[in-house]
């Protein structure tokens, strides 16, 4: 699959600086690469519970409109600071095999989960600029008192035992302050 299997999404991030495009293009764990640069690293649960996926995810998962999915919202923090909101959706159906344990992650991060299984594939990015009228925009921005215009945001699909999970990453300003 390449990243064309996202509607409305680019296979490319464009307009964006060097620093922010670092983040989004960077293949390896999200996670790990945030620890690195950072000394009080966390992950917050938001949402965890079978939910109706975006419509934008519905075709990707196979998933008809109304069905419901596993649904997972986190925050990455460093210290006091969300960095990134994820949101990963997967088919009831694959909650009994390959994703399992995804309802027991609690406050660990899923990309511990991913990045550790070499049998795990993952598909090419899908890049977009969140703004208001995407639901996930509004997810994520939930506890913010003030709204930024746009948030940028990667997609990727990874399969586990020919399995899908959807997992979307939005970028919060403030991980630009993670020095390398």
């Amino acid at each position: 699959m390449n990243s064309n299997q996202f509607p409305g999404w680019n296979p490319e991030p464009l307009t964006m600086s060097p620093r922010i495009r670092s983040w989004l293009q960077n293949s390896g764990s999200l996670t790990r690469r945030i620890q690195q640069r950072c000394n009080n690293f966390r992950v917050e649960p938001a949402f965890q519970s079978l939910a109706t996926a975006c419509n934008d995810e519905l075709a990707i998962l196979k998933l008809r409109p109304g069905e419901l999915a596993h649904v997972r919202e986190v925050y990455l923090y460093c210290g006091k600071t969300p960095v990134v909101f994820a949101h990963s959706v997967v088919a009831r159906k694959d909650l009994r095999g390959a994703w399992c344990g995804l309802s027991k992650l609690g406050n660990k991060s899923l990309g511990t989960m991913l990045f550790t299984n070499p049998i795990t594939k993952r598909t090419p990015f899908g890049f977009r600029k969140l703004n208001p009228t995407h639901p996930l925009f509004y997810q994520a921005c939930k506890n913010m008192t003030i709204l930024p215009d746009k948030l940028w945001a990667r997609r990727s699909l990874f399969t586990l035992n020919g399995q899908p999970i959807l997992v979307t990453e939005v970028f919060f300003p403030a991980i630009l302050g993670l020095i390398k």
